[in-house]
């Protein structure tokens, strides 16, 4: 049989009987709504991946490497070795504890990571999100490491005071005998209690700091404001006890800027200082919690963090890369993507039965035809050709119409930007990625699920004998 595409055409738009028209409009219309919907919900859940991507990799690295214990003296010499492996482009070190943050009667909690300064930008996109100062003032001039704990003498504080970690590199020789003898501390900002205590130095000498805009909300805090940074840990020291620490430990800052990533925990509660500050605040010495890189290629973090492992798997060191790091928070999503499409495929199934009520309707309208084509010799195969290729048409209508609906829903929803509440979602707006390779994946499921529905049906038509249409005509 030469032209069953011809003929399953003509059935399609049969102009004697209106009610196989109209059945097959109604097919293609149920086939283009599952495919609106399977193509949006995937681009909306590539979009979440996607943006939550962008948005960890933006205030962090690709790569961590940490060593076991809290005296990590020789990060510089294992930054210079981590430097040398290839597909490594930035690296840099860091300092992280959480803190809380004051700002007159408004308090909260923060992670405090001290970074440095002169090497940030090669490893975060920090500047790229700040909306108002800069991170330019995050060191002051002269600031240094600070020597290791063991190594400096040390006084004992009044246990009554607050002991404040400040900002004058120097003036040692006027500080009382209960201060901590250190370059950035004094031990009481109370004149009449302690006539020869060094002048507190006014918010333009203070160290900057780099605040998220939810944070700066919360504490009603402005670029040029000054914010107090509190340990909430009392009594301890990397020494062990110490009198001296049975009251909180403060530092003042000043926002030198203000940073919007779109990720309400990072604008919550992620702040930047320099990391020299951050030592001499945890009393670490020059000590850092780990190095941050990152690399040419994010898809290749896992490999080249174990290749770093490997490098250093004669010393006390462990690495971690950004996918391992937020394993749960992907590991949702990608399961969230995975139900969804499941459940929306099935949905797209559900809409394939119109396409088999069409045919087995067309099969029975069409006995008359089916018997005389057999009888002018049509095989077995012709016939089932010519209801195939129906059942196949209206999968490829209603294929196109529902991908232009879903790309025009996407196309709005990604122009418009749908809010979000940034406290349940994390994130303020709806996200949606334009993905080819999403549309041409709906395209092909759905391609699949027609093309078995029209099976059954068009083998019924195939098998049946001329003289049962005839008998029945």
């Amino acid at each position: 049989m030469k032209y069953p595409s011809f003929i399953g055409a003509r059935y399609i738009r049969s102009k004697k009987k209106q009610t196989i028209s109209a059945i097959s409009a109604i097919a293609i219309a149920g086939v283009a709504l599952g495919v609106a919907a399977l193509a949006t919900v995937i681009s909306i859940s590539s979009g979440f991946q996607d943006e939550f991507t962008r948005k960890v990799l933006g205030v962090n690295a690709h790569v961590l490497v940490m060593k076991y214990g809290m005296d990590f003296q020789e990060y510089r010499d294992v930054m210079d070795m981590v430097q040398q492996v290839e597909g490594v482009k930035s690296v840099e070190p860091f300092v992280i504890q959480e803190m809380m943050m004051a700002k007159d009667d408004h308090t909260a909690g923060v992670l405090l990571k001290g970074i440095d300064p002169q090497r940030v930008a090669g490893v975060l996109d920090l500047s790229k999100y700040i909306v108002d100062g800069g991170i330019d003032a995050l060191r002051t001039p002269g600031t240094r490491p600070p020597p290791h704990p063991r190594d400096r003498v040390r006084g004992l504080a009044s246990p009554d005071r607050l002991r404040i970690a400040d900002t004058n590199d120097t003036n040692d020789s006027a500080a009382p005998a209960n201060a901590v003898t250190d370059d950035d501390t004094a031990a009481d900002t109370n004149d009449d209690a302690n006539p020869s205590a060094p002048e507190t130095p006014s918010s333009d000498a203070l160290p900057g700091i780099v605040i998220g805009k939810t944070l700066a909300e919360t504490l009603n805090a402005q670029v040029g404001d000054e914010v107090q940074i509190i340990t909430p840990l009392i009594g301890l020291s990397v020494l062990g006890w110490s009198p001296s620490e049975d009251t909180p430990k403060f530092m003042r800052f000043r926002v030198t800027g203000i940073f919007y990533a779109g990720f309400h925990e990072y604008d919550s509660k992620l702040v930047f200082v320099d990391y020299f500050r951050a030592q001499r605040f945890f009393e670490h010495g020059d000590s850092v919690t780990g190095i941050e890189l990152t690399v040419h290629d994010i898809h290749k973090a896992a490999a080249i963090a174990d290749t770093i492992r490997d490098a250093l798997k004669d010393g006390p060191y462990h690495t971690i890369h950004w996918e391992k790091l937020n394993e749960s928070l992907f590991t949702a999503l990608k399961t969230q993507k995975l139900v969804l499409t499941v459940v929306l495929a099935i949905i797209v199934g559900l809409a394939s039965f119109n396409i088999i009520a069409t045919l087995v309707m067309m099969v029975f309208d069409k006995r008359k035809e089916i018997a005389i084509l057999k009888s002018m010799g049509a095989t077995h195969g012709g016939v089932l050709r010519i209801f195939v290729h129906v059942g196949t048409m209206v999968g490829i209508y209603g294929i196109a119409l529902g991908l232009a609906i879903g790309f025009a829903i996407c196309f709005a929803l990604y122009h418009i930007g749908w809010p979000l509440d940034p406290e349940v979602y994390l994130i303020d707006h709806l996200p949606v990625t334009l993905d080819w390779r999403d549309f041409v994946a709906t395209a092909g499921v759905a391609f699949f699920i027609c093309i078995a529905a029209t099976i059954f049906p068009s083998l019924h038509a195939s098998r049946m004998r001329p003289v049962d249409g005839l008998r029945q005509a």
